[in-house]
């Protein structure tokens, strides 16, 4: 099996317009891109991001919700979806491969070849629920790609790990009464999109881990090691898929939880080894949000060297 780790990219995802000043802009993945070229090549393959299908999309999202996202997007100039999520004409076309991107990667894990890949794509995903837009997410990526390994591979039990500081609403919701998909959230509360209380726990396969603001690396350490990894290697899973957020880093300006990139490389290296154990080392991991551009950089090339598999 292949050391490098796979990376998805696609330029399409740079075309996606939210304008200059919008947190969830361009010149995220184009850092994160350049940076990792520039520093690490040699460690990583690099895949072109295929559209993903309709039919892929319209496992998650209705064929209702899809023709209202299509005709916005014939408009000229910018729409809003809501009051932070800005479509522009090319939206539509990052949107998808930003989705495709996941399938193809489970594509390539499940096929053996590789065991480890990252979807270097936006706009994010978590936040979009079935027939809503919203949190600068248009399309689920990770809910899609979790619903292709299921329906096309036929991978019955798929844990979604979720370190974003916002808690993925859209992926709760669109998971919370299926008892073969486990949903882990760490995220600060409160906070955006006022979601993701302990108390929710879907079918008994939801685990939401609030942190409180201000809480540091040690914090977001302990509760993983006593409440998320416990219920993660309970669980079992076939294929591991991680929503990775790295704006919980002291450095982010939209949240004010006190994470290093430390902390993301420690839990990142848990999780990969609870996959070795029982997911055949099968690992996806999709970019969420991350808004400074220094920490979101060394966060993602981080966390990219984290999944990369052992030599055996």
């Amino acid at each position: 099996m292949d050391a490098h780790t796979l990376v998805y990219f696609h330029p399409d995802c740079l075309l996606h317009d939210t304008g200059a000043t919008h947190p969830e802009r361009a010149d995220r993945v184009r850092a994160i891109h350049a940076h990792i070229k520039n520093n690490f090549s040699n460690e990583v393959l690099y895949q072109e991001a295929p559209l993903a299908t309709l039919r892929q999309v319209s496992r998650v999202h209705p064929p209702s919700y899809i023709r209202f996202i299509l005709e916005k997007l014939r408009g000229s100039g910018k729409t809003y979806l809501d009051s932070d999520t800005i479509i522009s004409s090319k939206s539509g076309d990052a949107a998808f491969r930003a989705a495709g991107a996941v399938c193809a990667a489970i594509d390539a894990v499940i096929d053996g070849a590789i065991s480890k890949a990252f979807c270097l794509t936006r706009p994010p995903g978590h936040h979009a629920e079935p027939t809503r837009a919203m949190g600068f997410c248009i399309v689920n990526n990770v809910a899609i790609g979790a619903l292709h390994a299921r329906h096309h591979h036929y991978i019955k039990r798929i844990a979604i790990i979720d370190f974003d500081v916002h808690h993925g609403n859209g992926t709760q919701r669109i998971f919370e009464t299926d008892k073969n998909t486990l949903f882990i959230s760490s995220h600060e509360i409160p906070l955006f999109p006022g979601t993701g209380s302990s108390s929710q726990k879907g079918v008994g396969n939801i685990l939401n881990i609030p942190l409180h603001p201000r809480a540091s690396g040690e914090d977001f350490q302990k509760k993983w090691k006593l409440q998320g990894l416990p219920r993660l290697r309970s669980f079992q899973p076939e294929l591991i898929l991680i929503s990775a957020g790295f704006d919980g880093h002291q450095s982010d300006p939209l949240a004010s939880i006190n994470l290093k990139t430390e902390d993301y490389v420690w839990l990142t290296e848990e999780v990969v080894k609870v996959a070795e154990i029982f997911s055949k080392g099968r690992v996806i991991s999709t970019l969420e949000g991350g808004y400074d551009l220094a920490a979101l950089c060394e966060s993602v090339a981080a966390h990219i060297m984290a999944l990369k598999p052992t030599q055996s």
